[in-house]
């Protein structure tokens, strides 16, 4: 037997970054919003979790920056990049209104963007997995059909539904939104906690067909990584439950200078990370439904982006629904949300498939570079932005 639940202004199926971000900014200007999760939250999900500026402009615009620092997250103002040719410092400036990036455990991060969700009026549903959509006779959405934890199924309609449940997302499969755009760089990334270490901030190092860094965290750990091409992880595909001294032998080869500060703290997690994760573009919105997140729009990890492109994004879907939902036109609001998304993102995408290919180390740096620059511009845009309208900032931890 299948139940029916009341209607809703909008259902959101998946409640990490970008949902979360989509359902507070619709609920504090009086939408009737469900999140939907099949995971039990807040819990970690795979994810190097580094921040970049724009990310920390959102997070201050929608007044939850200080909270964030307050669960001991540092605030990150002093960046090294490591070649072979040495060391080269560089101190976060004072732009955009924010003088410091951050890297906060997604189990934090996300229980953050929860709270505030919920204190802002939206509903939350975990351990329940969306089975289907509901559609009328012309094929438009029209809600979802979903099953908890006891298998019961409940129908829930819905004038609008986003697909915001991340890179491996099933709501877009059943919603079949084409990929615009896509490439296939054949590269991995892995990563441990490290603890005992005194990292001055963000490192990055840099050597042939190898990058590799640390984003201080929570605890005073560390998240440290590698990025190589995919046939260099043989090793440490293949190790088992000696994945963390594979992944200590690979940096040893790749980033002996970090392989060696790592040694001298205590490797406090097991090893994480992704194989090959694609790189899409994926049509934004239909008739009843739109995309958000990773769900939207991927890119290889080795820019570290994903955070802000899902905070970036949630403001303008937010901005366009809430004229739908007001009676504006669905084709011209979700046209620009589109449009205003594919123009944010075209730059760092190029960038990404520039580094992706691993280039010489001294062009690595070059292209990160001239990403700095581009991330620069990003946050110097959103924090012009006027605060979204109706919110509220999250009460103190």
């Amino acid at each position: 037997m299948t139940h029916q639940d009341p209607s809703r202004d909008v259902v959101v199926v998946g409640a990490r970054c970008a949902g979360t971000a989509v359902a507070r900014l619709l609920a504090a200007r009086g939408h009737d919003v469900l999140l939907l999760d099949r995971a039990d939250l807040p819990g970690d999900t795979v994810s190097t979790h580094g921040i970049a500026r724009g990310g920390v402009v959102q997070l201050a615009r929608w007044g939850l920056l200080d909270r964030v620092l307050a669960t001991g997250a540092p605030a990150i103002r002093d960046v090294t990049f490591v070649t072979a040719d040495g060391e080269l410092h560089r101190r976060v400036k004072d732009r955009a209104g924010v003088d410091l990036l951050v890297a906060p455990r997604r189990s934090v991060l996300d229980a953050i963007l929860l709270d505030a969700a919920l204190a802002a009026g939206a509903d939350l549903r975990t351990g329940t997995t969306v089975t289907g959509l509901l559609r009328d006779r012309s094929g438009r959405v029209t809600g979802v059909r979903t099953r908890d934890g006891h298998g019961r199924s409940t129908d829930v309609a819905a004038r609008h539904v986003v697909a915001a449940d991340g890179l491996r997302s099933r709501t877009v499969q059943r919603l079949g939104a084409a990929t615009l755009q896509g490439f296939e760089a054949d590269a991995s990334l892995f990563y441990f906690y490290v603890a005992d270490v005194d990292w001055r901030g963000i490192e990055f190092h840099v050597s042939p067909d190898a990058f590799a860094g640390a984003f201080p965290t929570n605890d005073g750990q560390a998240c440290v990584w590698l990025c190589r091409p995919t046939p260099a992880f043989t090793a440490v595909r293949s190790a088992g439950d000696r994945r963390s001294s594979a992944l200590l032998a690979a940096l040893d080869d790749a980033a002996p200078v970090l392989a060696s500060r790592v040694r001298r703290g205590r490797i406090v997690s097991p090893v994480r990370g992704c194989v090959s994760p694609p790189s899409y573009v994926r049509q934004a919105w239909g008739p009843g439904w739109s995309l958000v997140g990773d769900a939207g729009y991927h890119r290889d990890p080795i820019t570290g982006h994903g955070i802000t492109d899902a905070f970036r994004d949630a403001e303008l879907l937010a901005e366009a629904l809430h004229d739908v939902l007001e009676g504006a036109d669905e084709p011209t609001s979700l046209g620009q949300y589109a449009a205003a998304r594919d123009a944010a993102l075209a730059e760092t995408f190029d960038l990404t498939r520039a580094l992706a290919r691993f280039p010489h180390p001294a062009r690595f740096v070059e292209l990160q570079m001239q990403l700095a620059r581009a991330l620069d511009r990003e946050a110097t845009a959103l924090a012009s932005r006027p605060v979204p309208a109706g919110l509220v900032a999250a009460p103190a931890a």
